[in-house]
């Protein structure tokens, strides 16, 4: 029977695994007696800045507009042709207010590529988004490591 166990992913790796974007899950903190609010979302990721963008819906009924002050934790996973991978990053989110840029946003934007998933029960035209930014206070990857009996 085959083992499996886990290593650190090196920065190059992880930034190959976070690729430009994807999907993750993107976790608010509310404290200390209560479970976090988490919500998958598609994510743009820029290598060069460790940053990463996220395109959020802001509906008066989410609860997201309450949390984006507050700490958050973002995973991406997904399985390989050589087993599982993921990434943890942790921090603050600062938002990306629609005008003016800051010309460091811009640039960080261009290197990115936010996947479009339509997942709401109206139409896109009728949805408020804002843009955020995360760059990680931390960030560690973990990769599966096959190892024989």
């Amino acid at each position: 029977m085959q083992g499996l166990r886990w290593v650190q992913l090196s920065a190059d790796e992880m930034n190959e695994f976070l690729g430009r974007g994807g999907i993750g899950v993107l976790s608010f903190g509310r404290g200390a007696d209560e479970a976090p609010f988490s919500i998958p979302v598609s994510y743009g990721y820029n290598p060069d800045e460790a940053a990463f963008y996220y395109r959020l819906s802001m509906t008066e009924e989410s609860e997201k507009a309450d949390l984006v002050d507050r700490s958050v934790s973002f995973v991406a996973h997904r399985e390989t042709d050589e087993g599982w991978r993921s990434v943890v990053a942790d921090g603050r989110l600062a938002e990306i207010e629609d005008s003016p840029f800051e010309p460091g946003d811009l640039h960080g934007m261009w290197a990115i590529e936010i996947p479009i998933v339509d997942i709401f029960e109206r139409p896109l035209r009728d949805v408020s988004f804002r843009f955020f930014r995360l760059e990680p206070e931390a960030m560690t990857g973990r990769k599966e490591v096959r190892t024989d009996p």
